[in-house]
């Protein structure tokens, strides 16, 4: 462990006293102070099968929506499922389990999700419609509710029209990159549709339903030129990766524009809310956000020592995630930062990283763990990407020990 390292975590770490949701929040008090003036927080991961990770992001919305006034939590998740979901936490429709199943990712269909979404249900329950948190999907893919609520518009508007729906429905479950197309076929088709739900809000008014159905037939454009994009595209604006980053962005763009009063959580895997670029120098969803917003954009990683996450095992998108084991090492940046301050901890890097001769580590090229929704099957113990913490982080959360998430049971559809 460098001197150094260790020094400056001991001054600037800020001890949790628990990870468990509902505690009181004296302790996350440096991070609020740390977010004021800031509109967007990332709240990142290192791992998506973490239990840990959860509760602490379920702690940290807690304080943020109760002290600090945030007003949306916005998920690397399904847009078109999470529609429903918002209508749950807001108005208490339909059931939170089925619901959090649905949102497109087994990442998460966990108990620490429906937690969490309860939580959310019981803080707006008796606050009025303007106060009430949101919960947002960023993420166009996998968009079943979007074919279906576009099918159904068009059957009660256009029922001449309703049938060209049914060339979109393999959006219901296609991935980003899996219907390679340069022509783009299926992406001018879910435009079609979308000028035609467009053209009927403008002769008729928002009313039965159109602006519901607009927003679904613009996320179905949004997923068909993700499902047409080639994976082999060189790296830059016009990969797939790139593009998905892009419309997360967007998506939370069109939050914070919309209301100037929107303070918003972006929850996501710690390469997405990093402020520079992951893998192939993909431009990251928290870099747009940084380069719009500059300072009023805050990114959060959560790292880990030891222990065991979920993830699924090589290639397959199918079958059950699989405990994976780890320990701390001792070649990575969470080992020391597991070796210089025992526990929990939060440290805020802005305001300690200038200048640049302050804390020399904080803008040097370190190894970070980062763990996605599969890893491989025996070599994820060593895979880990290049960190700089003062350009990739404004803050970061350490957590000693992570132990698996709890998966929901299956459920019938």
């Amino acid at each position: 462990m460098p001197d150094d390292i260790a020094r400056w975590l001991y001054e600037h770490a800020n001890p949790l006293s628990t990870l468990a949701p509902g505690a009181p929040g004296e302790d996350l008090k440096p991070l609020g102070e740390a977010l004021r003036g800031t509109r967007i927080v990332g709240l990142g991961e290192s791992t998506h099968g973490t239990g840990e990770f959860f509760r602490l992001k379920h702690r940290i919305v807690e304080f943020l929506v109760r002290e600090e006034g945030f007003t949306t939590l916005a998920m690397e998740a399904s847009q078109s499922a999470a529609r429903a979901l918002d209508a749950y936490v807001r108005h208490g429709t339909g059931a939170p389990e089925r619901l959090v199943a649905r949102l497109g990712f087994w990442t998460w269909r966990t108990r620490e999700m429906v937690d969490l979404v309860e939580w959310l249900r019981d803080h707006n329950r008796d606050l009025p419609e303007e106060r009430r948190t949101r919960f947002v999907g960023t993420d166009p893919q996998l968009c079943a509710d979007s074919v279906e609520a576009v099918a159904a518009f068009l059957r009660r508007a256009a029922p001449d029209q309703a049938g060209h729906v049914g060339a979109l429905e393999i959006l219901a479950r296609a991935r980003p990159g899996s219907l390679p197309d340069p022509d783009k076929a299926l992406m001018r088709r879910a435009e079609e549709i979308a000028r035609l739900v467009a053209d009927h809000v403008e002769r008729s008014g928002p009313g039965d339903g159109a602006d519901e159905a607009l927003e679904h037939a613009r996320i179905l454009v949004r997923a068909a030129d993700l499902v047409a994009r080639p994976f082999a595209a060189p790296a830059g604006e016009d990969g797939v990766y790139a593009a998905r980053d892009r419309y997360m962005a967007e998506a939370v763009a069109r939050l914070v524009d919309d209301n100037p009063e929107a303070r918003v959580m972006v929850w996501a895997h710690n390469g997405h809310i990093a402020k520079g670029t992951y893998g192939d120098q993909v431009p990251a969803l928290g870099s747009r956000l940084r380069e719009r917003y500059g300072d009023a954009y805050y990114a959060l990683a959560l790292l880990f020592g030891k222990g065991s996450f979920l993830a699924r095992r090589g290639n397959d998108l199918q079958g059950p995630p699989a405990r994976h084991r780890i320990g701390t090492g001792f070649r990575s940046l969470e080992a020391w930062l597991a070796d210089a301050v025992p526990g929990d901890y939060y440290a805020d890097l802005r305001a300690a990283a200038a200048p640049a001769g302050a804390a020399p580590w904080l803008h040097a090229t370190h190894a970070q763990r980062s763990f996605g929704a599969n890893v491989r099957r025996f070599s994820y113990r060593w895979n880990t990407a290049p960190l700089v913490p003062a350009e990739d982080y404004d803050g970061i959360a350490f957590v000693a020990r992570s132990t698996c998430s709890h998966l929901l049971p299956p459920m019938e559809d």
